[in-house]
This record gives structure tokens, C-alpha cells and sequence, in this order.
């Protein structure tokens, strides 16, 4: 049967958004109208939030939001992605922009945008080489241990603008804290206060209060994701009415550049620039990808779509790009913003279109009203966001499965903190590697016997099974290769000393699907050292391709007086002599 990719046009492979519109109904646009109105009002708080979290200039955050999802929405597989500033990576651009061999060069800003078009060129070059399948190469523990690791970071970031101190000096240096409290801003730490209740408790009272008057449940889902908008509302009301900048010293957003983005090539001369912000470019675009993925999945899923990976890195690296040429920050997937959108009932990539010709009227007409914005507000609505990304009871469970997993995940999370974004995402993915390399080294060996009244054959230490004194049956349940050959022949020629009567060994290849040239080699050497003992060597359950391979040498040659028999059965029937142990 024909894939879904198989059917389509080569013009719907490139631009996907025009598959979803074959069968566009009146139906889908008003889930898409209703979808992009919800995502636009989280997309104005959202972009100058991670904007500040990043260091960087509120413009820089929506001008993020506007190009960048457009371009996504004909490029990109996924029909529900919301693409933009998201606070992973904004934390990642704040720590490569505070490096101290990229602290020299330029702005902030500029460097911001460097780092865009930088990630936006690596991921255009992993579609080129269709690296698509990147996205299983970073494990999930890796991958929660960064998330929750990051997520730390960015909650101590806005402790300094919560409590209105003038920066955060304290990191994860506790005491530090408690001697800044002092310097605490009483009004910015009341209208954080003021926001954090707003935010927690909103939409559970307005949704008690709207269902008892009987209000339908769309406009109730509109009124509750409005939340952050509200919020912002109130608290600017309150620093603009009581002039609380002024008087009161509260950090607000300041001005923000009028109008919509504009077009700009001016960074891309900064050679030296480029080089310094390079390794930092490759970790948020990998990040910004596997993140982004992982979420599209999720929504796909659910309705039984379809992500196509390669595309992904066309539809992020471009988006990427165009968000550096019109002065805009690193961008990719959002979770919240896309189950919001998803829960709104988006449809097709039309919402997000919808989004940001929303957004391109704020910020076209509203700039004014963004400047008293405070930021322990801000710092609030991101604190909202961020915290339930914290999965520290996930290392205890992830350990109880599988203590390879557990001790990745836990070093990626100590790693953040201690060393660093980079760093600590680095060590985690060599754990894993080395983990894997550990389990693969050593595989999974078994001595089989039979289970009474059957043909089964399962291992002797978990189940009643019958064995022989001159036959031993060894189960390999892993591919041989140079990494595991020597654990294998160790253990067979272990299991071949504790029984003198033994005559026969017969290896299980049921789960062997490749035997390498080192591992050839070693069972040469093993057929001749069993010989040796007067044992001699048989193969069952041997796959197509093995055999193949085997074939076309003179293995056999030397197996002989060894069989290879179809099933493992087949050799006790052949081998057996009634001398019986169990």
C-alpha cells in the first residue's frame, strides 16, 4: 500500500500546507479562526517574555512571532505546530550571549541574530543530507533531564525580576539570596504576586462562574487561555495609573520599536561574530528540532497524522533564517502554544496564519501600551509556564526501570545546573552512548532448557525446564559483533568446564541478525578449542541473512561434525542420548 507521502504532488511536498487545503471546509476555518485568535493572545506575552528571559530587547521576541510561524505554516509537516520564541531555547541563547568569548563581539541583538541564521543554516544542511532521523539519537531521558535542568535555570533567572532586584547575581548560590532581601522592590515583588495569583487562579473560578450561567464551552476556552493577556492588562494598568515606574523604581519592559520587522542583511558580514557563536548555533538548532518534533508527534498522533522529520528541518531552518533576516531570536516548536492551539480545535496551518495577522496588528498598533508592561509580571507568566517542565520524581521512576537511564538522565539534570546549557547536554548524550555501548558489550546470554510437554526452551533460572548432562543449549539474544564476542565466547567456555559429560553445545540464534568478521573469526576459534574437549558445536534457529553470510565461506567446513538444524527441538531429537539430569 502506497504511503501518504507517495500520494502527493511533488508541488504538496514542498508547500504540505497545500495538502491540508484540497478538502478545506467551512468547518476547518472556523476552527482555525477560533485557534488563531487563542494562539495569538498567548503568542504577545509568550514573545516578550522570552524575549527578557534571552536578555534581549521585547521587539527581538515578536519579531519572532510574526515571519517565522508564516513561513512554518506552508513549509512545515505538522498542521498544529505553533513555531516561535520558546523558553528552552531562550535560556540557550542567553547563556551563549553571556559567554565570555562572545561577550566581545557586538550586541546582544546582533548576535541573537547570528544565532538564528546560523541554526537556521545547520538545519537546512541536516535536511541536505536528510539527517532527519537525528531525532532518535537523543534519548528521552537525556532529553527530560535537559528540559528539567533548563527549567531550573530559568526559575532562578526570574527570582531577580520577581523580586524587582536590579539583575540576578545569585544563580544557584542560595545565600546570596537571603542577603539580597533588602534590596527587594516591594511593589514590583506585589504586582508578581498579583500576577501569580491571576494566573493560577483565573481560569478555575471563570470556569465555575461561566458554567453556572450556562455560557457555552468555546467562549469559556477563549476567556481561560486569556489568562496571560489579562494579567498583562491589569498589572500595566496598575504601573501606568500609579506611575509606579517613576515613583517606585519598578523595571518594566521600556519601548519597543513601532511597526512591523523589516528586512535586514547587515549581520551577515560579522565573519568573527559567526565563528564565536557557532557551537552554541548547533546545540539550540539540534535542541529547537528534537523538541520540536517531539511535540508535532504528539499532536499528530492524536489524529492520526503524519510528521514527515526531513521536512521539519526544511520548515525550522527556514523559519530560522527568515527570523534573523527580519531581526528576530532563535525559534521552534512551543508546547504550550501548540496544545493550545491543538485544544482550540486548529485544523489545518491556516490558524497560525491567522495568529499572525492578529499579532501583526498589535504590534502595529498597541507598541505603546507594551512599554509599561512591568517585568516581575513577565517573569511570572514565564515562572507559570516553565515550572511543570520540572520532572524530578521522572529520575526516580526512569531509575527504578532501568539505572542506565535513571543515571543519564540525572547527570544531563546535574550537568545543566553545574557546568552549563552545552555542557551538560553533552555529558548526558556520552552517558547514554557509553551505557549502550556497556549493555551491548555485555548481552544477554541464557542456558536454555526444555519446557516438559512442549517445544519451547526457556531459560533454566526462571522456569522448571528439562536439561542434559552431554548437551547444552546457550540462547544469544543480541547481534555478535567485535564489542561482544570475547563476553560470549567467555561465557560459553565458562558453561563448557562445570559439566565433564558434556558432548554437545548448541548456540540459539533466534535473536542474531548479524555476525561480523571479528565475531566469524572468534566462533572458528571456538569450534576448534570445543573440539579440542571433544565437544562438538551446532547452530539452530540460524536467520536467513546469517546464513547467507556463512554460506559463503568455509564455516561449515569446520563445523563438521556440527549440524545447524531448523529448530532447536530438532536437535535434542538428534543429540539426545537418556542421560537425563532434570
Amino acid at each position: 500500500m502506497a504511503s501518504p507521502q507517495s500520494n502527493k504532488t511533488a508541488l504538496e511536498n514542498i508547500l504540505p500546507i497545500l495538502s491540508s487545503l484540497k478538502s478545506y471546509s467551512k468547518q476547518d476555518l472556523n476552527g482555525d479562526i477560533f485557534a488563531g485568535i487563542i494562539t495569538a493572545i498567548l503568542l504577545v506575552p509568550q514573545g516578550i517574555a522570552y524575549a527578557m528571559l534571552a536578555g534581549l530587547p521585547a521587539q527581538v521576541g515578536l519579531y519572532a512571532s510574526i515571519i517565522p510561524p508564516a513561513i512554518y505554516a506552508f513549509l512545515g509537516s505538522s498542521r498544529t505546530l505553533s513555531v516561535g520564541p520558546v523558553s528552552i531555547a531562550a535560556i540557550m541563547i542567553a547563556s551563549a550571549l553571556s559567554a565570555p568569548e562572545v561577550a566581545v563581539f557586538g550586541s546582544p541583538v546582533e548576535n541573537a541574530i547570528i544565532l538564528a541564521a546560523e541554526g537556521g543554516l545547520i538545519l537546512l544542511l541536516m535536511a541536505l543530507v536528510r539527517m532527519g532521523g537525528l531525532v532518535n539519537f537523543i534519548s528521552h531521558p537525556v532529553l527530560t533531564g535537559f528540559t528539567s535542568g533548563a527549567a531550573i535555570l530559568i526559575v532562578l533567572s526570574q527570582i531577580s525580576h520577581l523580586f524587582g532586584l536590579p539583575k540576578n547575581l545569585c544563580g544557584l548560590d542560595f545565600n546570596c539570596y537571603s542577603s539580597s532581601l533588602g534590596l527587594v522592590n516591594g511593589y514590583a515583588l506585589g504586582l508578581g504576586i498579583i500576577s501569580l495569583f491571576t494566573l493560577l487562579c483565573f481560569a478555575p473560578t471563570i470556569s465555575f462562574i461561566l458554567k453556572r450561567l450556562n455560557i457555552k464551552q468555546p467562549l469559556i476556552t477563549i476567556i481561560n487561555k486569556s489568562a496571560p493577556l489579562i494579567t498583562l492588562f491589569i498589572c500595566t494598568g496598575l504601573v501606568t495609573h500609579y506611575h509606579l515606574s517613576d515613583l517606585q523604581q519598578v523595571s518594566i519592559v521600556g519601548p519597543i520599536q513601532a511597526g512591523l520587522p523589516t528586512i535586514n542583511f547587515a549581520f551577515i558580514n560579522h565573519f568573527s561574530h559567526w565563528k564565536a557563536l557557532l557551537p552554541s548555533a548547533s546545540f539550540i538548532a539540534i535542541i529547537a528540532y528534537v523538541e520540536s518534533v517531539a511535540i508535532a508527534k504528539v499532536t499528530a498522533n492524536l489524529r492520526n497524522q503524519t510528521i514527515n522529520p526531513n521536512q521539519e528541518l526544511v520548515a525550522l531552518g527556514v523559519a530560522n533564517l527568515a527570523s534573523a533576516f527580519s531581526g528576530g531570536m532563535s525559534v521552534a516548536g512551543g508546547f504550550s502554544r501548540t496544545m493550545v492551539n491543538y485544544s482550540a480545535g486548529a485544523r489545518t496551518q491556516v490558524s497560525m496564519l491567522i495568529a499572525v495577522v492578529l499579532l501583526c496588528f498589535a504590534v502595529s498598533f498597541f507598541n505603546e501600551q507594551f512599554t509599561y508592561i512591568p517585568k516581575a509580571t513577565l517573569a511570572a507568566i514565564i515562572l507559570i509556564a516553565i515550572t511543570p517542565l520540572i520532572k524530578l520524581r521522572g529520575i526516580i521512576t526512569t531509575w527504578k526501570y532501568d539505572k542506565s537511564d535513571g543515571m543519564a538522565e540525572l547527570t544531563t539534570l546535574v550537568g545543566v545546573l553545574v557546568f552549563g546549557i552545552e555542557e551538560g547536554i553533552t555529558i548526558g548524550v556520552l552517558i547514554t552512548i557509553l551505557c549502550y555501548l556497556r549493555r551491548t558489550s555485555h548481552p544477554h546470554i541464557a542456558v536454555v532448557g526444555l519446557i516438559k510437554g512442549s517445544e519451547h526452551f526457556r531459560n533454566i533460572k526462571r522456569h522448571q525446564v528439562e536439561t542434559w548432562k552431554n548437551l547444552l543449549f546457550i540462547r544469544i539474544d543480541e547481534n555478535i559483533s567485535f564489542a561482544n564476542v570475547s563476553y560470549i565466547m567467555h561465557f560459553i567456555e565458562e558453561e563448557t568446564l562445570t559439566n565433564p559429560e558434556l558432548k554437545h553445545v548448541v548456540l540459539i540464534f533466534s535473536s542474531v541478525s548479524h555476525i561480523d568478521r571479528t565475531a566469524f573469526e572468534a566462533l572458528e576459534s571456538l569450534i576448534h578449542s570445543l573440539k579440542n574437549k571433544s565437544i562438538s558445536l551446532h547452530l539452530s534457529e540460524v536467520k536467513g541473512p546469517v546464513m547467507d553470510k556463512l554460506q559463503q565461506t568455509d564455516f561449515f567446513d569446520h563445523l563438521t561434525p556440527g549440524k545447524v538444524f531448523f529448530q532447536t527441538i530438532d536437535a535434542v531429537n538428534s543429540l539426545n542420548t537418556p542421560t537425563k539430569t532434570s
